[in-house]
């Protein structure tokens, strides 16, 4: 027995010893892709010396001799810190990630095809002018000199991730910037999604007159009647099968309420304390380890330029210079169209068009899967653009048999220029220098609001379809293709795009409310972003007379709903201290614990308070009793609530208080009635997921940010290394936006909201701040993997200065190419 012990003690000692061995040579292996931030480097292709210095944020501050030069050095910035996120967003854009991932992307995969992004961004670089295509070249030089680095000098791969995906990585191209333009295009449209849910919500209401009830449009003055989508396509059945969306972390498909969102503010001089215009901005986008945004300063000829770019793409996308400020909200201008093609019943190689069938244009794509046999896709377009399967946001749903779905969309343009607008953005020196210098802007549409030392503006960028008045849907729901009215008539001008230059009040802002109400077909869009964030902030910006950067900062950390403040009264009405007191333990008891909390709350959605879950989990408890009876297994679809729509039903607008009768019930419910039960419903939900006792509930519990890394996230014991999760306050409705994934097991959870942030003050341009959710690399070992991350939670920044001293005297390195030997 002792021998036996013996043995089992030595092979124990030697199985630990070799986990240990394994993990000193997995960290050793992960660490030698760290980047050497003192370092001197000879690279090719370079026309002088270049220096990255590295404040002690790790933001890098990029000088050189020239531009070109200034751009090279951001490639081997963002390669040197974000090699992975910039290979893995041009395999989205490519459909190319089942080379890597296998089996699991394909689906994703056939999608991007279909879209064939990444051929029209080739075809796009010919559309530049010779100044943007060096510059892009340039980039292009600097990433593959730090790919050169990487393999000469044995660097670990580049990244960690390399070392368990071996997969080759090309040299990168002046084409992969523009293809990831276009992908940040498709993470930020929803317009295709919306026609969709209209169009399926249209065949499963048994009353149309509801509608407009549970899609509200935002308010202001009405629109014309619409036909029900029945009577546009009809042979479709009043419920199909739902086929859920692709949840993979690396897709770039989102649905309407998470594709995309911002905020921006601005005051002109008499409107600030300081007597300098002033500018903040945060855009909104799903949140990720690392973060999309990268902070850079690129001293250019025309002069200095920091804030936040995305790797990959060599733009300071929003930030400021010495006499320039921008910031990017989402314009949701409707800039999709879905298309229902009829196939010609002899020839299914043809689609009908308003000048008989005609043969689809085809191509054959082969799409290689790691471990499986390749797949080959047949592409197939139209004159309104690609067709697409019918498992796409339910497409299959609203297609009848013997035809097929298409889209029309802005970002399938061959001769993209955006790139070159954002580029030329960054030189301007004015308001109206950067308004002029974004007329070449495609897509995706943003509005950008434009602070100089003397103005403040705001313009809708991005090319705007111009529709035929007689369009039978306006764009709201999908049409026939083969009718002449229903198609494009071109883009229309940019002098047309929305425009507010120095208003009178002296405060513009966005948070991706409706700008403009105008007449179809120059109307913008008829579904907007938001119609609750810009009342708090309107109430905001009233308060004072003057505004300071720290009131900015202060109505970008807000985080008081409007939504609760306006909604509880309502559907509360006849439920506060009402009746006797309950017996202790009863559901009633509960209840009225539950509703003295919410009586005496702001509205505050701070993380360590009981009242914001208590009041998300009823409205969404609400929702769900009022509209499952009515849609259905579509009610699954309506996962975010509506607060135009319970306001609608519990004011009884134009009858929408029907919305309370279950209809399959004998006795008509009341509101009130269904406020009651929804709340008991949302007390058990509580009880079972966080416990009955009330008071010790906290909000950021429920409602943590989800900074997951795209494809190790998921992975046994290297998630915990990976992930970055925090406790955060804020909801669907604030200021400080926190959009809850709204489905799943914690619906509460906050997955997509602020990712950047930045406040200028042009009286004193060096006290601007900025900071992003995580840190400024993307390896998981680096100490700048996640030292943002807390700044972001508290609400703090960090400094956004131009000062080249300053960024010397505490940098964490320097970074120095110079030119190959000839």
């Amino acid at each position: 027995m002792a021998v036996i012990f013996r043995w089992l003690m030595r092979v124990a000692s030697l199985l630990i010893v070799l986990a240990v061995l394994a993990l000193i040579g997995g960290y050793w292996l992960a660490s030698r892709s760290l980047p050497d931030y003192n370092d001197t480097v000879r690279v090719p292709n370079l026309r002088a010396e270049v220096e990255i210095v590295r404040d002690n944020a790790n933001v890098p501050h990029i000088f050189a001799q020239n531009d070109l030069d200034v751009f090279y050095g951001l490639g081997f910035a963002h390669a040197q810190d974000r090699l992975w996120q910039m290979i893995t967003m041009r395999r989205t854009v490519q459909g190319r990630l089942s080379e890597v991932f296998g089996s699991r992307t394909v689906r994703l995969d056939r999608l991007l095809r279909r879209f064939d992004l990444a051929t029209l961004a080739v075809q796009s670089v010919s559309a530049l002018d010779p100044k943007t295509r060096a510059s892009l070249d340039a980039y292009a030089a600097g990433v593959n000199a730090r790919l050169d680095q990487i393999n000469s000098e044995a660097l670990g791969r580049g990244a960690p991730e390399m070392l368990l995906f071996d997969t080759p990585v090309a040299p990168w191209r002046a084409a992969d910037s523009v293809a990831l333009v276009k992908l940040l295009a498709l993470q930020l449209s929803g317009h295709l999604d919306a026609e969709v849910l209209r169009a399926r919500t249209s065949l499963a209401l048994p009353d149309l007159d509801r509608l407009a009830d549970i899609l509200p449009d935002a308010p202001g003055s009405g629109i014309a009647a619409l036909p029900e989508y029945a009577a546009l396509v009809p042979g479709l059945s009043q419920f199909a099968e739902n086929i859920p969306m692709d949840t993979s972390p690396l897709s770039p498909f989102k649905r309407f309420d998470l594709a995309g969102a911002s905020n921006a503010w601005a005051a002109a001089r008499d409107r600030s304390a300081s007597g300098g215009t002033l500018l903040a901005n945060d855009p909104h986008l799903g949140f990720t380890a690392p973060a999309i945004w990268y902070l850079a300063r690129l001293e250019l000829q025309s002069g200095g330029v920091i804030g936040g770019t995305i790797p990959g793409i060599p733009v300071v996308l929003t930030g400021r210079s010495a006499a320039l400020g921008w910031g990017l909200t989402s314009s949701y201008a409707d800039d999709q169209d879905v298309y229902i093609e009829e196939l010609n019943p002899d020839n299914t190689e043809e689609y009908r068009t308003p000048d008989g069938f005609k043969e689809f244009v085809k191509r054959a794509s082969i799409i290689t899967v790691k471990d499986a046999d390749p797949i080959t896709l047949t592409l197939r377009w139209t004159d309104n653009g690609p067709v697409l399967p019918g498992s796409h946001y339910n497409l299959a749903a609203i297609t009848p048999p013997g035809h097929v779905a298409t889209v029309n969309w802005t970002a399938l343009s061959p001769n993209d220029t955006s790139v070159a607008a954002a580029m030329a953005m960054m030189e301007a020196k004015s308001v109206q220098d950067g308004i002029a210098a974004s007329e070449g802007y495609i897509a995706p549409s943003q509005n950008v609001t434009f602070v100089d030392r003397e103005t403040i503006a705001m313009k809708t960028i991005g090319a705007l379809p111009a529709r035929d008045p007689g369009h039978q849907s306006q764009g709201r729901m999908p049409t026939p293709g083969w009718i002449a009215q229903n198609r494009w008539q071109g883009i229309l001008p940019f002098s047309s795009n929305p425009e507010f230059i120095a208003p009178q009040g002296g405060i513009l802002g966005n948070t991706n409310n409706k700008t403009v109400e105008r007449p179809f077909p120059n109307h913008v869009s008829y579904k907007w972003g938001d119609t609750q964030r810009i009342q708090r902030w309107r109430n905001l910006m009233q308060r004072r007379q003057v505004h300071t950067r720290d009131s900015f900062i202060e109505a970008q950390l807000d985080t008081v709903s409007f939504t609760a403040r306006s909604l509880l009264p309502l559907i509360g009405a006849e439920l506060w201290f009402t009746g006797e007191t309950a017996p202790e333990g009863t559901a009633e008891r509960q209840r009225q614990r539950a509703l003295v909390l919410l009586a005496g709350w702001s509205g505050e959605m701070n993380e360590h308070m009981p009242e914001p879950l208590i009041y998300a989990a009823w409205l969404r408890a609400l929702q769900s009793r009022l509209i499952q009876d009515e849609l259905g297994p579509l009610a699954l679809e309506f996962d975010h609530v509506e607060p135009l729509f319970i306001e609608r039903v519990f004011r009884n607008v134009e009858g929408a208080g029907i919305w309370c009768d279950v209809l399959q019930s004998g006795p008509v419910e009341a509101c009130p009635e269904m406020a009651r039960l929804a709340l008991d419903d949302a007390l058990i939900w509580i009880n079972e997921t966080w416990g009955g006792q009330l008071e010790s509930l906290r909000w950021g519990d429920a409602h943590q940010a989800t900074h997951d890394h795209q494809t190790l996230g998921n992975v046994p014991l290297l998630r915990y290394f990976v992930n970055i999760r925090q406790s955060t306050s804020g909801g669907d409705n604030t200021l400080q936006r926190g959009r809850t994934a709204g489905s799943g097991p914690d619906p509460f959870f906050n997955v997509h909201g602020a990712g950047f942030r930045g406040v200028y003050d042009f009286a004193d341009p060096d006290s601007s701040v900025f900071v992003t959710s995580t840190g400024q690399s993307g390896h998981f070992l680096s100490p700048h993997y996640d030292d943002l991350a807390q700044l972001w939670r508290r609400g703090e920044y960090i400094p956004m200065s131009l000062d080249q001293g300053l960024a010397r005297a505490a940098s964490v390195g320097i970074t120095k190419l110079l030119p190959a030997a000839p």
